[in-house]
């Protein structure tokens, strides 16, 4: 879950990042609607005009204008391309597994855990809302498909890590949101019921007041606790992660994502309400009751 990436790619599974002890559950959602299959590149900044657009969470909260948008139409040469051991030092992160075709990203992953990801390093925020389309088939279960914020200052767990979907399940029925904060790397989490084989619109807003997701632009997680909030700056990070287990033979696997945006907070909504975090990340209180078991579920971070 966690990222990786060019210059440090960590193997401690006991500092894990990327999946998690679940924490706390919010009430289950209804499945959101799923919507139409993509259509070309267009205008991205006219509502309705690029595909998946009517069923945006930019659309349904009048974000307004996107600062910044990947349709997948040329070359990733935004992006900071992973190179290097996978995940907990298993298997390999490779640019070569990242490619554009037809305005499509898609990240593959093979029977050898050779697989890739990518940061959006240059367009690292403090606050913001951040939206993807997805669609990821049925996988071997030891890949997970994800669209997650990273801390730019590369301080994971301190700075946080907000894995805003997150797809655990190998039949891409279930997705899991987990918020990652404190020394000790405790998280929250939540849970969406929705058929993540067809293409769904990812997005997430974090503004000094909460943390809330978003699938097909209707709000399906949200924390309002000030405590657990990263800290600093974060960008957005594309990653389909390997998970050995090993038993058996891995089915090659893969995800796609048709466009990512990213969206500022107006002013008005940044200033004021993070002076009452509290300081002392020791003493943090967590929504919910966290797993008996600490960090059991959690993954090893990679620094890019």
């Amino acid at each position: 879950m966690s990222p990786g990436g060019t210059t440090d790619p960590a193997t401690d599974p006991a500092t894990d990042p990327a999946d998690c002890d679940p924490a706390a559950t919010p009430d289950d959602p209804a499945a959101p609607a799923t919507p139409s299959d993509p259509a070309g590149p267009s205008d991205p900044a006219e509502p309705g005009a690029y595909a998946g657009a009517d069923t945006s969470a930019a659309t349904a909260h009048g974000w307004g204008e996107p600062d910044h948008v990947d349709e997948f139409d040329t070359e990733l040469s935004g992006w900071n391309l992973y190179d290097g051991p996978g995940h907990a030092g298993e298997g390999t992160r490779s640019p070569a597994a990242a490619s554009v075709e037809n305005g499509i990203l898609t990240i593959d992953g093979d029977a050898d855990g050779t697989t890739a990801g990518m940061a959006w390093t240059g367009n690292s925020q403090k606050y913001g809302r951040w939206e993807g389309r997805v669609r990821a088939p049925e996988s071997d279960p030891t890949y997970n498909a994800l669209l997650l914020l990273w801390p730019t200052a590369e301080d994971f767990p301190v700075g946080g890590e907000i894995d805003f979907m997150e797809m655990t399940d190998h039949t891409r029925q279930t997705t899991e949101l987990f918020l990652h904060y404190g020394e000790d790397n405790s998280q929250v989490q939540g849970e969406v019921e929705i058929d993540g084989t067809q293409w769904n619109n990812w997005a997430v807003e974090w503004t000094p007041d909460s943390v809330v997701a978003y699938v097909n632009g209707e709000e399906w997680w949200r924390t309002e606790d000030t405590s657990i909030l990263p800290p600093g700056p974060m960008h957005l990070c594309i990653q389909l992660d390997w998970f050995p287990d090993g038993d058996g033979e891995v089915a090659p696997s893969k995800m796609e994502v048709d466009w990512v945006r990213q969206y500022s907070l107006p002013e008005s909504e940044t200033t004021g309400a993070a002076e009452g975090l509290v300081q002392d990340l020791g003493e943090r209180i967590t929504e919910g009751v966290r797993d008996p078991v600490q960090g059991a579920a959690t993954r090893a971070p990679s620094g890019h």
